[in-house]
């Protein structure tokens, strides 16, 4: 068991070194670059947690590689160093710009997208809504036909009810307006007409 965790704690120690070697090599290159030597940048040239460079003796190394490079003499760009680092922030602010422009399509798809389904959803309710408004118009139409079928063969019946009152209220007026021989005779005729 003993074996196992000396090398394990060897193991890390290994690794340890191998970060620190990486982060000292970080800052060599980046003072090489004349790049700026921040614990950020040395952090992420090396590959490492920003953490470890904050370690006291890699954080002495970061302020030492600053002190040098501000001790050294600040050199007169030459026109053609000049012209190229000209040449380059143009690309640079030329690639930004497209990026931009980009991101900002891309801004405006995605919000179009958003609004359109915010409006989706409105019509999905408003279809809905209008569903259940027609069904409700459907059923009372439906019932409102229904009752106009009843009430219609109430009046069929009721005019027949009518016709035939009035039928029997002319044979009444016929019969009281005749002399009393001829009523006679038609009410023996009426009704041997019936018995028949």
């Amino acid at each position: 068991m003993t074996t196992r965790v000396d090398a394990m704690v060897a193991a890390r120690r290994a690794d340890s070194q191998t970060k620190r070697a990486a982060v000292l090599a970080a800052i060599d290159e980046l003072a090489c670059e004349a790049a700026p030597i921040t614990v950020a940048s040395v952090a992420r040239r090396a590959k490492v947690s920003t953490w470890l460079v904050y370690t006291p003796e890699l954080k002495a190394a970061v302020a030492a590689a600053r002190t040098r490079r501000t001790d050294e003499p600040a050199k007169t760009p030459t026109p053609p160093a000049v012209a190229t680092d000209l040449a380059l922030a143009r690309a640079e602010i030329s690639r930004l710009r497209a990026e931009r422009d980009r991101q900002s399509h891309r801004l405006r798809l995605a919000l179009g997208v958003r609004v359109d389904q915010l409006n989706k959803a409105d019509l999905a309710e408003r279809v809905d809504e209008l569903t259940r408004h027609n069904r409700q118009l459907s059923s009372q139409l439906a019932q409102a036909q229904g009752d106009a079928r009843r009430l219609q063969a109430r009046v069929t019946e009721l005019e027949d009810d009518l016709a035939a009152a009035r039928t029997s209220l002319r044979r009444m007026i016929r019969a009281e307006n005749l002399p009393a021989s001829v009523t006679t005779t038609n009410a023996v005729a009426t009704t041997n007409g019936r018995s028949r």
